[in-house]
């Protein structure tokens, strides 16, 4: 259908990659991307650690597997053309006791069936040559996982929407979403009181969501399932301080433990020259909890009521203690980390920032692990997006978009 309107819910990364892979590869068609906050990648994206991760992870074969490889050239390509920073500085993958090594061989043969480039299995004395300061009996070293700004692309792919006659409304919170004829229509505004016609309400021909931690209440108000449920967690990060920052030459992350999406607490460099360490990962109190004060009674007791929580909760009660230590004592945040990088410590750290996590969860507690994209009719739903979602955000939108138009090429 030529001059479609194409709506989109959230200017995070993965929305603003779909809008503009949209308005490419289908000239003529109107994308409005619809934002509550004042400026776009407000939320995940602008809490992200900004690391493009190569594909070791994920389960060959998963749509995270699948669409962070394709991703990673994608992003790197368009990083060269637009001058925005992408540095592959490495990184090791490192056991640091003799009960990881098994971990550690699964993760390079799954590696190794999704065609991350240059991966190898290094050993003490080359870690030492790779990183000197670093510990560790045997490592995975992946020379092309890069770093980069994605606050810089998100914003980048903004103005890519809008030259292409586009729109990225901000200040746009949606509280309605409504089948109409030929269409679908979204309201914003006060709950309870009728929007304003104009700039309160738009009528698009098909809706994508892509609302990152507010994906699930947003699916609600366009009729989509209730499932799976977004449960916010905080990840909090220390800082080297400025004169401890060359102990760390790239990327040091632990052998993640296989029962949990996140990856341990890790050593970051950043494009700004800075070196984070974390993140911890704590149950937040607010869908937006970028703090430990930051409480929404409306989300908590959102939390609370999903079964799904307490059957969590009951499988993993014991690491989530841990995990609060370290959000309460930097002393037992940078006990990890010291395996890692030995003799770095509480002396050489300071408290740095903290990301949201909207992590989906299903009714019988799991923690869901690759991507969700649900379509019914007019409207598409991303339901889980987490890491390595910023990576792969070029080519879930091909995804994506692919999914409401069918298989063509973007230009």
């Amino acid at each position: 259908m030529a001059d479609e309107t194409i709506g989109i819910v959230g200017a995070g990364i993965v929305g603003l990659a779909t809008g503009r892979d949209i308005a490419l590869r289908r000239p003529g068609t109107r994308v409005v991307v619809l934002e509550k906050e004042q400026d776009v990648a407000v939320h995940q994206t602008g809490h992200n650690s900004g690391v493009v991760h190569a594909g070791i992870y994920y389960a060959p074969g998963s749509l995270k597997a699948d669409l962070c490889v394709r991703g990673v050239s994608m992003l790197r390509e368009y990083c060269r053309e637009r001058a925005l920073p992408y540095e592959e500085i490495g990184k090791l993958v490192m056991a640091v006791r003799e009960d990881e090594l098994g971990r550690m061989d699964n993760l390079y043969e799954r590696a190794k069936n999704n065609h991350v480039p240059d991966l190898r299995k290094v050993s003490r004395d080359e870690i030492k040559e790779i990183e000197p300061n670093a510990g560790g009996i045997a490592a995975l070293h992946s020379p092309r996982t890069a770093i980069t700004d994605y606050t810089a692309i998100a914003r980048e792919f903004a103005k890519d929407i809008e030259a292409s006659g586009g729109e990225v409304r901000r200040g746009f919170t949606v509280t309605s979403i409504t089948n109409a004829s030929g269409g679908v229509e979204v309201a914003s505004g006060q709950v309870g009181v009728p929007p304003v016609e104009g700039g309160g309400r738009i009528k698009v021909d098909r809706l994508i969501l892509c609302a990152g931690l507010q994906s699930d209440a947003v699916a609600k108000l366009a009729q989509d399932k209730p499932e799976p449920k977004i449960i916010p967690f905080r990840g909090e990060y220390m800082l080297l301080k400025p004169d401890r920052t060359h102990l760390v030459r790239g990327l040091v992350y632990p052998v993640p433990d296989p029962r949990y999406p996140f990856l341990g607490v890790h050593f970051t460099p950043r494009v700004d020259g800075s070196v984070e360490v974390g993140p911890n990962a704590v149950l937040a109190l607010a869908r937006e909890g970028y703090t430990l004060g930051r409480i929404s009674p409306k989300d908590l007791l959102g939390i609370a009521a999903y079964p799904g929580t307490w059957r969590m909760a009951a499988q993993h009660w014991r690491t989530g203690i841990k995990e609060y230590r370290g959000a309460l004592s930097s002393a037992a945040f940078m006990k990890d980390a010291g395996l890692y990088v030995p003799g770095v410590g509480v002396k050489d750290v300071v408290r740095g920032g903290a990301g949201v996590r909207a992590q989906a969860l299903d009714r019988d507690g799991t923690l869901v692990d690759d991507f969700r994209i649900h379509q019914a009719g007019r409207i598409t739903a991303v339901r889980n997006a987490p890491s390595p979602a910023a990576t792969a955000s070029m080519a879930i939108a091909e995804h994506i978009a692919d999914a409401v138009f069918g298989s063509t090429s973007a230009t």
